[in-house]
C-alpha cells in the first residue's frame, strides 16, 4: 500500500483520538464554562442552531473516518505485495502478546489484553463523565418547585446524569451490528466477531436506563409530581417518549438473555425487530443536541440496513443441495467470479417457503479462489427452521427460492501464514475450518513460493454419522483438487460411541440439482467489484445531503418561528432530523445500488451454469472399516491422514504443547466450554509459540 496507506492510517488515528478527547472534555467545567460559549458564538448559526456544535465535534469526525476508511480498505485489498505481507508478520509478532487471552470467565467469556484495556478505558470514561457531571451540577442546583428539598434536587441531578452516561453507551452501540462496516475492519474486527461488544454495551446501557427511569419515578413520587410522567413537553424532553423507549428496551433486553435466546430464538428474533421503534422514541426523548452525539452509529447502521434490504430483494441462483447422512445440508450457489472473500466468511440466508422474515447466518465453505464460480454453505439441521428446510429438500423439489445477504468476513486472515496451524472444532464448528482448509488447498497448488503451514485438525463429533462432515473438506467438483503439497493430519473424536457404528454411515448422500430460473442471479457483492469505494461514496454523499437538507429546513422552517419569539415544538425538530437521515440515505444508496445492479445483471447473464457431479456414497465410510471405492486420489489422502478415536475427548493440552514450531496459530470453533479450555491453555504462558483465535456464532 506504500506511503498513501501510511498517511491515511495516521490521519484516521489522529481524527479518532481527537474525537475521544472531545468525549473526555465534554463533562468538564472547562468545556461548559470556557469552550461552550465560544463554540455557540461561532457555530450556533441560523442553519444549524443548537445542533451546530455537536454536529461538528461529535458527528462529523466519525463520518469522516467512515468515509476515508473506505478508501483505505480499497487500497489494502489491492495490495498483495510480499513486502506488505512481511511487514504484517512483523507487526503481528510485535502485538501478538496483546491478543492473547487475558481473562476466561463468565459472563465476559474470553477477553484478550486489547479488549480488557479498551473496556477499562471505557469504564473510566463513564465514571469520569458521571463524576464531573454530578460535581458541576451540585455547584449549581436548580430547584424545580418551592417545596423541593436539597436532597431531592441532588437525587434528581444524579438520576438525570445517569441518562447522560447512557447516551455514551448508545454512541458505540450500533457499530458492532453494522455488517458492512468500514470502521470495524480497521481494528481487525467483523460484525460477527464484535457482537459480544454490542451485548456488553447493551447490558450497561440497559442498567443505566433502568436506574435513570426508576430514579425519576422515585423522584416524582416523593416530590408529588407523578403527573409529570404523562407530560409530552413542547419545550423540553418528552417523558412519555422516554417511558415508551424504556419499556421497549426492557422487552428487547429480557428476550436477548442467553438462556431465552438459545431456547426461544424466534421470540428473541422478532422482539429485537422492535429496535426501530425504540430508536424513534429514544431520540424523541433526548432531543436534537444529544442525538448528534449518537448519530454516527445510527447513520451508518441505517445505510447498512437499507443496503441489506436492497440486496435481499435479489433471488440467488441455487445450483444444488447435498444432504449428508448426519442431517447436514450443503447448499451450492452460483457466484460472480469477481466476488472475493476470506475464509470464515458468513452468508445470511432466507428461505421464504420456510419463513419470510427469518435470516440465518451460515459459514461459507467454499474458497473464492479455488471455486471462482460457486459459493457453498453448510446447514446443520438442529433447529425448527433448518429441520423444515431439510424436510422440503428431502422431497427433491425442482426449485427452491432463496435470498442471501453477504458474504461478510474478515478483511484479512493472518493465520494462513503461520508455521503450523492447529484447528480445534466441535460439532458444526468444523465448518469454518473447512473454509480455511480449502483456501490452503488453493495456495498450496497455485502459490508454490508462499509459506503453507502444517495443518492439524482436531475435531470432536457426537456420533459416527457426523464423520461425513469430513467429506466437505474437498469441494464438489468435476476436477479433483490437488492436495499433494499440503501437509496435514486429522484427529477425529467420537465422544458418545465406544466402537464404530457402520450402519450410521450407510445412508446415501442425496444430491439435488435444481432447475434454473432466469430471474435468479449469481451471488455478487452488493456494490460490485469496488464495494469499498462505492460504500464511501454512499456515506459521504448521504451525509453531505443530510447536512444540506438540515440547513435548509432549519433556516427556512425552524429559524423563522424561533426568530419571532415563538416555540418550535421540541419533538418536531428531532422528527425532521430522523426524516432527513432516512431520506438522504435512501436517495444516495438507491441511486448507487441501482447503478451497480445494472452492471451486475449484465455480468450475471454472461455467467454459465455450473456443472455439479452427482455423489451417492460417503468416503467417510472408510474411516470406520467400511470398504468403499474412492473416486479420487485426494479422497484417499483425506482418509489416510485421518485417525478416528472413540469414547473420549481430545487431550487438547497435550496436542497443543506437542506443537514445537516457533509460530503456531490456534483456531477454535465449537461449544463454549471447548473455546474456553483452549483459551486457558494458550493464556497459561507455558507455550509462548501459541497464538489464539476464537470463532463463535453463539453469544
Amino acid at each position: 500500500m506504500g506511503s498513501r496507506s501510511a498517511v491515511l492510517n495516521i490521519f484516521l488515528v489522529l481524527v479518532f483520538v481527537g474525537w475521544l478527547f472531545i468525549w473526555v472534555m465534554l463533562p468538564t467545567k472547562t468545556y461548559k464554562n470556557s469552550w461552550t460559549p465560544q463554540l455557540l458564538e461561532k457555530l450556533n448559526s441560523t442553519y444549524f442552531r443548537e445542533q451546530g456544535t455537536n454536529l461538528l465535534l461529535l458527528t462529523f469526525p466519525i463520518m469522516l473516518i467512515a468515509g476515508v476508511s473506505c478508501v483505505y480498505l480499497h487500497l489494502y485489498n489491492k495490495s498483495t505485495s510480499d513486502q506488505s505481507i512481511n511487514r504484517n508478520n512483523k507487526e503481528r509478532q510485535y502485538f501478538g502478546s496483546w491478543k492473547r487471552p487475558l481473562l476466561v470467565m463468565e459472563p465476559l467469556g474470553i477477553v484478550n489484553a486489547v479488549e480488557f484495556t479498551f473496556a477499562a478505558m471505557f469504564t473510566v470514561l463513564l465514571i469520569w463523565s458521571l463524576a464531573n457531571y454530578v460535581y458541576i451540577s451540585y455547584g449549581n442546583l436548580h430547584m424545580h418547585n418551592p417545596n423541593e428539598k436539597v436532597w431531592m434536587a441532588k437525587f434528581r441531578s444524579v438520576v438525570l446524569r445517569l441518562g447522560y452516561i447512557g447516551n455514551i453507551c448508545y454512541a458505540f452501540l450500533f457499530f458492532p451490528v453494522t455488517r458492512l462496516s468500514s470502521i470495524l475492519p480497521l481494528v481487525g474486527l467483523t460484525s460477527e466477531s464484535s457482537i459480544k461488544y454490542h451485548i456488553w454495551l447493551g447490558h450497561v446501557s440497559m442498567a443505566l436506563a433502568i436506574l435513570h427511569s426508576v430514579g425519576f419515578v422515585i423522584y416524582y413520587a416523593v416530590s408529588n409530581q407523578m403527573i409529570e410522567m404523562l407530560e409530552w413537553s413542547s419545550t423540553y424532553v418528552s417523558n412519555v417518549a422516554g417511558e415508551i423507549a424504556t419499556l421497549v428496551a426492557i422487552a428487547m433486553w429480557a428476550t436477548s438473555l442467553y438462556k431465552i435466546r438459545r431456547k426461544m430464538f424466534e421470540v428473541f428474533f422478532y422482539t429485537h425487530q422492535l429496535y426501530s421503534l425504540y430508536i424513534f422514541f429514544y431520540l424523541l426523548h433526548v432531543g436534537v443536541a444529544y442525538t448528534c452525539m449518537i448519530l454516527p452509529g445510527i447513520f451508518l447502521f441505517v445505510i447498512d440496513r437499507y443496503l441489506r434490504f436492497l440486496q435481499s430483494k435479489r433471488r440467488a441462483r441455487l445450483i444444488s443441495s447435498r444432504l449428508l447422512p448426519c442431517s447436514t445440508i450443503e447448499l451450492t450457489f452460483s457466484k460472480n467470479p469477481a466476488l472475493m472473500y476470506n475464509p470464515t466468511s458468513i452468508l445470511y440466508v432466507n428461505v421464504p417457503s420456510v419463513s419470510k422474515l427469518q435470516w440465518h447466518p451460515f459459514t461459507v465453505l467454499s474458497s473464492s479462489n479455488l471455486e471462482s464460480d460457486k459459493l457453498s454453505v453448510v446447514i446443520k439441521c438442529v433447529g425448527g427452521w433448518s429441520q423444515k428446510l431439510e424436510k422440503q429438500l428431502s422431497s427433491s423439489p425442482d426449485r427452491l427460492q432463496i435470498s442471501t445477504e453477504g458474504p461478510y468476513g474478515p478483511s484479512s486472515f493472518h493465520f494462513l501464514s503461520r508455521d503450523c496451524l492447529v484447528m480445534v472444532s466441535g460439532g458444526s464448528g468444523i465448518t469454518p475450518m473447512i473454509s480455511i482448509f480449502r483456501e490452503l488447498i488453493y495456495r498450496s497448488t497455485t502459490q508454490p513460493t508462499t509459506k503453507i503451514p502444517k495443518v492439524i485438525l482436531i475435531t470432536a463429533f457426537k456420533n459416527t454419522s457426523d464423520l461425513t462432515m469430513l467429506d466437505l473438506l474437498l469441494p464438489l467438483s468435476t476436477t479433483p483438487s490437488d492436495i499433494s503439497n499440503l501437509d496435514f493430519q486429522i484427529e477425529a473424536y467420537i465422544t458418545r460411541e465406544n466402537d464404530p457404528q457402520e450402519n450410521n454411515l450407510k445412508g446415501h448422500v442425496q444430491t439435488i440439482v435444481f432447475k434454473q430460473n432466469p430471474k435468479d442471479s449469481p451471488i455478487t457483492a452488493a456494490l460490485g467489484n469496488s464495494s469499498w469505494l462505492w460504500l464511501g461514496a454512499i456515506i459521504s454523499s448521504s451525509f453531505v445531503m443530510f447536512l444540506l437538507l438540515l440547513g435548509l429546513v432549519t433556516r427556512y422552517s425552524i429559524y423563522p418561528v424561533e426568530r419571532d419569539g415563538k416555540i418550535y415544538h421540541y419533538s418536531g425538530k428531532i422528527i425532521w432530523d430522523m426524516f432527513l437521515v432516512c431520506a438522504s440515505v435512501f436517495i444516495a444508496t438507491s441511486v448507487i445500488f441501482m447503478w451497480q445492479k445494472r452492471e451486475n445483471e449484465t455480468e450475471g447473464k454472461q455467467i454459465q451454469n455450473v456443472e455439479i457431479p452427482s455423489v451417492t456414497n460417503s468416503p467417510a465410510g472408510n474411516l470406520c472399516g467400511t470398504e468403499l471405492e474412492l473416486e479420487s486420489l485426494p479422497q484417499q489422502s483425506i482418509v489416510q491422514a485421518t485417525k478416528v478415536h472413540y469414547g473420549g475427548r481430545p487431550d487438547l493440552k497435550r496436542v497443543l504443547f506437542d506443537c514445537k514450531a516457533s509460530d503456531v496459530g490456534v483456531v477454535v470453533c465449537g461449544p463454549k466450554s471447548m473455546r474456553q479450555e483452549v483459551a486457558k491453555i494458550c493464556a497459561s504462558g507455558l507455550a509462548q509459540n501459541l497464538h489464539f483465535e476464537s470463532i463463535s456464532f453463539n453469544w
